[in-house]
């Protein structure tokens, strides 16, 4: 394939030329191909995307061109020329030189790239010696003016710090001035958002934009968001299963897509904004990724039946975690992770706590199951007072509410077939016979798109999309009444995300089921929700029906998490949010603090906002 069909300008040199690129992985005696024949360019401040779930080879990709893979089980064959140099037949030091000086790369999870026993100034300093011959005090320097870049700050005061010590999205700005500290030619991004907070991301999403503008680096950016690629690519390529099966400029692809996955990529996306005028959730439209039709129309869901009582009621929860310290463990503070929060769930509603992590979703969920001791409030759920069960109460109770996790291989036992599992919570609690369990489990395996033959397979043996199905199948087998779904579909990707939300749907309308749904994902809750309540620093600021939500949000953090919410437009491409880079306020407060008495004000029926 020719430069100039790839996307690069006529007479302009590529900072990054990949042919022929094929990376293949030892799998006893056979070698596997992960990634087959790849082509791309990136010109000199360019910004080309790399997009497709998990398994499509983007990451592979990258890491092949860094070479980065083990040598003794992957092989990498074609060419991968930078600025006409090819790296494939540079041996080890000479690539050394290379990586983090004319290559740098951003991974997707900045707590594991960092080291945790050095300062995070001593980490990026050590980056800048190894390829430029300056002191140590000169480096400090230049750390100190690269941390000032990234937006991190109080800089001079931050250089001693550790890891732990900065919230994701400063580690992640931390490993932004490290890939950029030798001034590199080409900064490969490897999903530098996807484990942040939608505001957290726009505000990396803007740092990246800056700097590529001051400095006109090529960026080579892989991600499965497609609102992300809409926002800072030029031109975009579709990889499926190892291949890339589309390229073109985002604006081709995002408007005038022909290969049938981008056509269900993009078609999966919430687009935030979408229900205007709508009152009930909807379900996502599905597309056969092989033909392109539509197998399943886009479809409102059921109404909520009408309930003179509500199934959850909360009134003034509190959860805080005391904090000692000092040679006798004296409480030195508590951290207000929930302060006097209130709600009500109907038979059949859905209900979205959305927030930035920190801010207390997961607390309140399970402070409500009693995974989590509250301090102070009521909670009542079908008619048990939680805060005043014994232990046997307390079993009795949870077959009323179950939770869904954000991870699900986490969640399940990886020594137990995924029949066991399902059945297990059955037979604890005494509800039938083996033989029932079974038949249930196998029943429920099917209902969320699963198969009962499926059963004596193990956790490792199935994508995260399908292991997050089997997590729901365990959920429903107590017959619970409400169900908390704990960033539930979060780490899913885009396509999976929508089929695991048509599920929770359908369940929900099969079974009058209650969600609490917990989320910071607000393009994904506009599409579920039938209220809304909006956290922020463990207080709820902001609730309502989510047609009032969104379609006229008053607090000023609403306001900021719909502004953060990437959309997937290639109109809005240079666009910059400038949103405000301050960290979001510590919940932690001194022996004695009496948090102030909120006051809230009705807008309109039902949707209330804290003054």
């Amino acid at each position: 394939m020719a430069a100039v069909e790839l996307g690069t300008e006529a007479g302009v040199t590529p900072v990054l030329s990949v042919r022929g690129l094929t990376t293949s992985f030892r799998v006893g005696t056979e070698w596997r191909s992960v990634v087959r024949n790849m082509d791309l360019d990136v010109a000199p401040g360019e910004t080309v995307a790399i997009v497709g779930e998990s398994g499509s080879g983007k990451s592979v990709t990258s890491l092949s061109i860094m070479r980065l893979l083990p040598q003794l089980t992957s092989r990498i064959e074609g060419s991968v020329k930078l600025e006409g140099r090819e790296l494939l037949t540079l041996d080890a030091e000479q690539m050394r030189q290379v990586r983090g000086n004319q290559i740098s790369m951003i991974f997707q999870e900045p707590m594991t790239s960092l080291n945790p026993i050095f300062p995070i100034g001593k980490q990026i300093a050590e980056a800048i010696t190894c390829h430029r011959d300056i002191s140590f005090s000169e480096a400090k320097t230049e750390v100190l003016r690269l941390l000032d870049r990234v937006r991190i700050p109080n800089a001079k005061n931050r250089f001693d710090e550790y890891p732990h010590q900065f919230s994701g999205g400063m580690r992640q700005r931390v490993m932004i001035a490290m890939a950029l500290a030798s001034k590199p030619k080409l900064l490969i991004a490897d999903e530098p958002t996807t484990a942040l907070d939608v505001t957290i991301q726009g505000q990396i999403l803007d740092l990246i934009k800056t700097l590529q503008d001051e400095e006109g680096m090529a960026v080579l950016f892989i991600t499965h968001d497609m609102g992300v690629v809409a926002e800072v690519s030029d031109r975009t390529i579709v990889m499926f299963r190892g291949e890339a099966v589309e390229t073109g400029t985002t604006d081709d692809i995002f408007n005038r897509g022909q290969h049938p996955y981008t056509r269900a990529l993009l078609s999966a996306v919430p687009k935030l904004g979408s229900m205007g005028g709508r009152e009930r959730p909807m379900r996502f439209p599905v597309i056969d990724i092989k033909t392109g039709a539509t197998l399943v129309p886009e479809a409102e869901a059921g109404i909520p039946e009408k309930a003179s009582q509500p199934l959850l009621e909360v009134k003034n929860l509190t959860t805080r975690f005391d904090i000692r310290s000092g040679l006798f463990g004296r409480k030195s503070g508590a951290v207000h992770a929930v302060e006097n929060v209130s709600f009500t769930l109907k038979p059949g509603e859905t209900l979205s706590l959305v927030g930035e992590s920190g801010c207390g979703k997961s607390t309140t969920g399970r402070s409500i199951t009693r995974l989590v001791q509250p301090t102070s409030g009521q909670i009542n759920v079908d008619g048990y007072d939680v805060g005043r069960l014994d232990e046997p109460s307390l079993r009795r109770m949870r077959r009323s509410i179950q939770m869904v996790f954000q991870d699900p291989f986490a969640s399940l036992d990886p020594r137990m077939s995924i029949g066991q599992a399902v059945m297990e919570p059955f037979i604890e609690h005494k509800l039938g016979s083996k033989a029932e369990a079974r038949e249930k489990a196998a029943d429920l395996l099917e209902r969320v798109g699963l198969s009962a033959d499926m059963m004596p397979r193990y956790p490792h043996e199935f994508s995260g999309g399908q292991r997050q199905r089997i997590a729901i199948a365990r959920s429903l087998i107590l017959d619970p009444k409400i169900i908390v779904a704990d960033e539930a579909v979060s780490a899913l990707d885009v396509s999976i995300k929508a089929q695991v939300c048509n599920l929770l749907l359908d369940l929900q309308q099969s079974f009058n089921l209650a969600y609490l749904f917990i989320s910071h994902d607000m393009a994904v809750v506009e599409r579920v929700s039938h209220r809304v309540a909006v956290m922020y620093l463990g207080e709820i600021v902001e609730i309502g029906p989510r047609q009032a939500v969104f379609d006229n949000p008053q607090h000023p953090y609403t306001k900021k998490l719909m502004a953060a919410v990437p959309v997937p437009d290639p109109a809005r491409r240079k666009l910059k949010r400038n949103l405000s880079t301050d960290e979001i306020k510590s919940p932690i407060r001194p022996v004695g603090y009496q948090p102030p008495v909120r006051q809230y004000r009705e807008v309109a029926e039902g949707h209330l906002v804290q003054v």
